[in-house]
């Protein structure tokens, strides 16, 4: 969609007359391989997100959790494997890999401001022996994905700090948006009864995050 009272940017020229150029420090902050500091902050993230495209160029962005630690493994410098838990089975971002193997990441850590971002190739693995580093709750993933590394830098806080993502002063109360439930019984499941899907969403739901 798009308005005729709308001003189109479609130049690189006319986005740099708008934002500028990035000062060097930020222009030259890309690496190609990971620096201990990166270690480090993979072995706290608990969340991350997976950006694929498909060769026809339609995207997907997948969330990704676990504990820190038993997820993330560095393999090498330049090398790095996730596991894959239990979900929908849709596997979109999946599906693109197998035509596009471009893939960027996203990894946040709770309570930090900052991010960190790698983009790299990936390949899809169903075993290998650091699989056994990814054990949550007796459970062994069936993939991972081995990513090689081709650029990492870190993001700074500013989106973090502009959205107050972790101040709980600001969160939305409840009722003030729609809970899972609601979402699910108007989009989803419409032929189940609201209630059973509050309960289906309710403590029990992390019961089962780890069964496939």
């Amino acid at each position: 969609m798009v308005s005729d009272e709308w001003s189109v940017v479609d130049s690189e020229s006319e986005l740099r007359e708008i934002v500028g150029e990035p000062i060097p420090r930020v222009a030259e902050k890309v690496r190609d391989r990971l620096h201990p500091m990166d270690v480090a902050f993979l072995a706290a993230a608990r969340f991350w997100t997976v950006a694929t495209s498909s060769a026809d160029g339609r995207c997907d962005v997948s969330p990704k959790g676990d504990p820190a630690g038993s997820s993330v493994v560095v393999l090498s410098e330049t090398s790095l494997a996730l596991a894959e838990r239990p979900g929908n089975r849709r596997v979109d971002g999946f599906q693109n890999l197998l035509s596009n193997p471009h893939v960027g990441l996203m990894f946040v850590v709770p309570g930090r401001g900052d991010t960190l971002r790698i983009n790299g190739r990936a390949r899809l693995v169903r075993e290998a022996p650091f699989f056994d580093a990814m054990v949550v709750k007796g459970h062994r993933p069936r993939l991972a994905l081995v990513v090689d590394v081709e650029e990492v830098f870190f993001h700074c806080s500013k989106a973090f700090l502009r959205s107050s993502l972790w101040e709980p002063d600001t969160w939305p109360a409840d009722g003030e948006i729609p809970s899972r439930a609601e979402i699910a019984h108007a989009l989803e499941r419409p032929d189940e009864p609201l209630e059973s899907l509050v309960e289906y969403y309710g403590p029990s739901y992390a019961d089962g995050l780890y069964r496939g």
